[in-house]
């Protein structure tokens, strides 16, 4: 006769459920004992299995005959909680590899989990799929989360996969949805009136870098000032130090150098020596980024901190900080007169870009172009900003795409190539809405 400790109904429900996390069919399962029928029957709560029953299908499941039963598996939950713990460290440490293989293990057990635990293991593989460059992934998993009714609005949670959500959209180019998504979330942390904590002032630093990136720098400074003073009252180190580093770029695209530089003294000064590597790489790739555009410069300074952390970020950085930190070490060896140094970092750079058509790729094509003009290559470096200007014409027009315009026109005007740098200057203004005259809005045509 068959007989379990609860109705047959939560033992289908719960077998079924394995079953499917598993990637099973019902005949993976079955055996001269147990027919596909009855194990059908089993799921579909018209059956009660008996014990012996139980304990084929837990072993052929890989749980115990208790979790089929009641529902509950301690050894076997906390175990699979320490492995959700370990993913943790792992991502901490910038293994997002690793990471992502331990979430991914911890999720295939899905129903034997508490909710909480699911959540956040969907959370870090969301995060490592960000680190290892899988943005659309990334994105694609963070949306299930933001809009999961049960991720309540201004928890920490929420606001981690808000902050994950706008970085992930303005990584890959999508300065109008990052910012929409940002707003709308500030806007409900103010309708809630909580007090400020970490994970949302990181929110609103990272809103500020897409201010930054569209070309909106008023607005930019704007927030970054409100933040830094929420920041000083409230904020820890982490949140301080994320919003320092992100008004000191606003700072350095407003042509602010020297505030730059003493706002990245203040966030470096935040770091300790527990902190992520990747965050320590790249404060230092920011830092000495800073220095190539002192005056006077310190490319010797600039080259040792940009050396440094692209040796860091090779292991643990996405593919655009990688190529980041590989771009400004070229133009640091640029200013040094090391022009075969740099063609071999800004190569690199590219092969990190996979030659996708984004702003990094644009930049480190421009940069290219320098080096092979410095070598005395001009016809390659015609044909490399060429290949960068085709790239820039796929990419949404703005202020930042304005900004490439007018290096990669300047950069025609120094070498003689007077019709390519009018046409490009003109271009750099149709992008920053500001069409010269004779010059409709929008793209002009190809040079």
């Amino acid at each position: 006769m068959d007989s379990t400790a609860e109705d047959g109904e939560g033992t289908g429900r719960r077998l079924r459920d394995l079953r499917r996390a598993r990637g099973l069919k019902q005949q993976d399962l079955a055996s001269g004992d147990v027919s596909v029928s009855y194990i059908s029957l089993i799921e579909s709560g018209k059956r009660t299995p008996s014990s012996a029953v139980v304990a084929l299908l837990a072993e052929r499941l890989g749980c115990t005959t208790n979790y089929l039963l009641t529902g509950q598996d301690e050894t076997h939950t906390r175990e699979l909680e320490l492995k959700a713990a370990f993913a943790d460290l792992s991502l901490h440490d910038g293994r997002a590899g690793q990471a992502l293989q331990a979430f991914s293990e911890v999720l295939a057990s899905t129903p034997v989990l508490p909710e909480d635990t699911v959540r956040r293991a969907r959370l870090g593989q969301a995060l490592a799929l960000e680190q290892l460059g899988r943005l659309e992934a990334a994105v694609q998993a963070l949306t299930v989360l933001y809009e999961d009714p049960r991720c309540v609005a201004g928890s920490a949670q929420w606001s981690q996969v808000a902050t994950a959500l706008v970085r992930c959209h303005q990584s890959l180019g999508d300065n109008v949805l990052s910012v929409e998504i940002g707003e709308r979330a500030l806007r409900r942390l103010d309708q809630l009136g909580l007090q400020a904590t970490d994970d949302h002032i990181q929110l609103g630093a990272v809103l500020v870098g897409c201010y930054r990136s569209r070309g909106d720098l008023a607005k930019a400074r704007l927030v970054s000032d409100r933040l830094i003073r929420v920041a000083d009252e409230w904020g820890g180190r982490i949140a301080r130090r994320e919003t320092y580093w992100n008004a000191a770029l606003v700072a350095q695209s407003q042509g602010d150098v020297d505030q730059a530089l003493a706002l990245t003294e203040r966030a470096r000064a935040l770091l300790a020596e527990s902190d992520h590597v990747r965050h320590r790489a790249l404060l230092a790739a920011a830092y000495g980024t800073l220095l190539l555009d002192c005056d006077p410069a310190d490319p010797e300074r600039a080259h040792q901190l940009l050396e440094q952390a692209h040796t860091q970020l090779a292991d643990v950085g996405t593919p655009a900080e990688r190529a980041h930190a590989q771009t400004h070490l070229a133009l640091a060896c640029l200013q040094l007169k090391r022009t075969d140094e740099a063609r071999q970092h800004v190569s690199r750079a590219l092969e990190s870009l996979r030659d996708e058509p984004r702003p990094e790729t644009v930049q480190a094509r421009t940069v290219l172009a320098r080096a092979q003009f410095d070598a005395g290559d001009g016809a390659q470096a015609t044909d490399t900003l060429a290949a960068a200007q085709q790239q820039l014409r796929q990419l949404r027009p703005g202020r930042s795409t304005a900004g490439v315009w007018r290096q990669i026109a300047d950069l025609w005007q120094h070498h003689g190539y007077v019709t390519e740098a009018t046409a490009a200057y003109q271009q750099a203004l149709a992008d920053a809405g500001l069409p010269g005259q004779g010059v409709a809005p929008g793209r002009v045509g190809a040079l």
